[in-house]
């Protein structure tokens, strides 16, 4: 499911749709149930947590950290984000040294690489340091305790194509993927389930997947190449923030608005503009707040001596569950349009 658009102001409205939908699902984490009082036990205070994004000054990890820095003044430790200016795994390998050689207590991740991250990951847990993955995880789940996830990948792909189908209309035609780097985790889970979702759907025909490496410049040369390689094109799925951003706003001021539709993961408080000008009638995301809030007590909860698999996380006077692989999901997408879209603040 990588990742990016938001703000750095995260509605509290959102927060509590998301985590009201999260309670209507449970089994296999996906979801909560309310937590009886002090059932997540005492946790340690005075903790020291690394957050790292896949990218840093981007809205949608600075509004997954605005959720961290609300669990860590809740629990009274100290937050701090680092991380690179490009979503790599070998830039965020520096960093998770870093926060080895500086002691802190846990880290808080969302990987840019679901392999070349996890011999540092271990590093870092050899050294008594817990490891939480938010957003994007390894493929190694050994190489943390946890992983925060803010819904499925099956319901991301599911949604996404019927998204474009329904902008489409029932003509169909052909439609494209923009998504952030080939070797991204969560974003290559949600193509699969996209294409296999496709089956149900044989009025679209995917005719091609590129890839915009989460850097604005790049997804908008990406969409732009789009066009002119399939000149029938009639819809672009971005199942990334920077990414839909991006084609939206490079089809609104193209002779492509109208034609060629595009729908995704994206920010409202990006996408607002696209949406009211109809470049794009309908996309989801999620409160990314919540990944960094959740995040943050499942480190603390594992370092305060919680285990997780039989306990779960608890945060904000609900219980989430550990399903398969130590997955914690959060609740299904909230989807945005016109009707809705001025109701959420992220």
């Amino acid at each position: 499911m990588r990742s990016t658009l938001v703000r750095v102001a995260v509605a509290l409205v959102a927060t509590a749709t998301l985590a009201a939908c999260s309670s209507n699902d449970s089994g296999n984490g996906s979801g909560s149930t309310s937590a009886p009082s002090g059932s997540s036990g005492s946790i340690k205070s005075g903790l020291k947590i690394a957050v790292i994004p896949k990218q840093v000054n981007q809205p949608y990890f600075d509004a997954a950290f605005t959720g961290a820095k609300k669990a860590c003044d809740e629990i009274k430790a100290s937050c701090d984000q680092i991380g690179p200016t490009q979503a790599t795994g070998a830039a965020q390998t520096q960093f998770i040294n870093t926060a080895v050689q500086q002691g802190y207590d846990a880290i808080v991740i969302s990987a840019a690489d679901a392999d070349s991250v996890t011999p540092a990951l271990q590093k870092a847990q050899q050294a008594g340091i817990t490891v939480v993955t938010y957003d994007a995880d390894v493929n190694d789940t050994n190489a943390r305790s946890a992983m925060i996830t803010p819904t499925t990948p099956e319901q991301i792909g599911q949604y996404q194509v019927k998204w474009i189908a329904d902008a489409i209309g029932p003509s169909g035609g052909e439609i494209a993927i923009l998504s952030a780097a080939a070797n991204a985790a969560n974003q290559n889970a949600w193509i699969g389930f996209m294409k296999t979702e496709l089956a149900n759907y044989p009025q679209l025909k995917l005719v091609d997947t590129v890839y915009g490496n989460d850097d604005t410049t790049l997804s908008t040369q990406k969409a732009a190449a789009l066009m002119q390689a399939h000149p029938n094109l009639k819809g672009i799925i971005s199942p990334t923030t920077v990414g839909i951003a991006a084609a939206a706003k490079y089809i609104s001021g193209s002779s492509y608005k109208g034609k060629v539709q595009v729908t995704g993961l994206g920010l409202p408080s990006q996408m607002k503009p696209f949406v009211e000008d109809d470049t794009v009638k309908q996309f989801g995301l999620w409160d990314p707040s919540m990944l960094g809030y959740l995040g943050i007590y499942a480190a603390a909860q594992k370092i305060s001596g919680v285990d997780l698999k039989t306990a779960g996380v608890t945060a904000g006077g609900k219980n989430y569950k550990l399903g398969d692989k130590g997955v914690v999901i959060v609740g299904p997408p909230q989807v945005f349009n016109k009707d809705n879209i001025n109701n959420f603040n992220f």
